[in-house]
């Protein structure tokens, strides 16, 4: 389908989506975000929901895989489907697992990027940690690894206390004095302040739910709050 959204995600600042599973918030969501991620693997039939998306605001596409903690089953229908999506003129960005890219699982997701890349859509590659937060030189080395791979290396990690922050702060930082675009946040209640911090350190990406009852990760604001609260600090720095 053809759709006239008068923006692109190049990441070349930060860039705050509206995160969830119902392209119906769109309006709702126009007013503080920059763009929606779609959360394929939470969503019923999300092909055709982007079939029949209309809004204003530019796509990315998640189908993350369960292994990775999604929904959606390790077998190349998923593949498949972010494939189908980047076609969209709607979409894009799409977000493809460093982990899948480098082996993990039983289908080449590196397709996915090169089909993105040939339809002008970015890549985000992506790591998780749902117990901990490695030291920084680990941040670091999972970072680069990612933006081998795609445009943005984005890692989320879970906090147990602010020296977590700390250590994700500073590798965002130094990546980002580098030249790499990377975008980074700490899940968990002891992160959630880095959703709202981590931009000032370069952090490309932020990701917030319409309504905080459709939270896609441990410790999101909603996409107001996030929004309000990045603004403040940006204008303060």
């Amino acid at each position: 389908m053809t759709h006239d959204c008068s923006q692109h995600m190049d990441f070349d600042s930060f860039t705050l989506l509206a995160a969830g599973a119902d392209l119906t918030d769109e309006q709702a969501a126009r007013e503080d975000a920059d763009g929606m991620e779609l959360r394929m693997d939470f969503a019923d039939e999300p092909l055709s929901m982007l079939e029949a998306y209309d809004g204003d605001l530019p796509l990315l596409v998640t189908n993350r895989v369960a292994w990775e903690g999604g929904e959606a089953a390790d077998d190349a229908a998923r593949l498949d489907a972010l494939e189908t999506a980047v076609e969209d003129d709607a979409v894009t960005a799409v977000d493809v697992e460093l982990a899948a890219l480098e082996g993990e699982g039983d289908h080449d997701a590196a397709r996915v990027v090169e089909h993105a890349h040939d339809h002008g859509a970015s890549v985000v590659v992506s790591t998780h940690d749902f117990e901990a937060t490695p030291d920084e030189d680990a941040i670091v080395d999972r970072l680069e690894r990612a933006c081998e791979h795609g445009d943005v290396g984005k890692i989320a990690t879970t906090a147990q206390d602010r020296g977590d922050v700390l250590a994700l702060l500073s590798a965002t930082h130094r990546l980002t004095e580098a030249g790499a675009a990377v975008a980074t946040m700490a899940m968990g209640e002891a992160g959630r302040h880095s959703r709202a911090v981590a931009p000032l350190y370069g952090s490309r990406i932020g990701y917030a739910p319409v309504d905080p009852a459709d939270a896609t990760a441990p410790g999101q604001y909603d996409l107001a709050t996030l929004r309000e609260l990045v603004g403040s600090l940006e204008s303060d720095a």
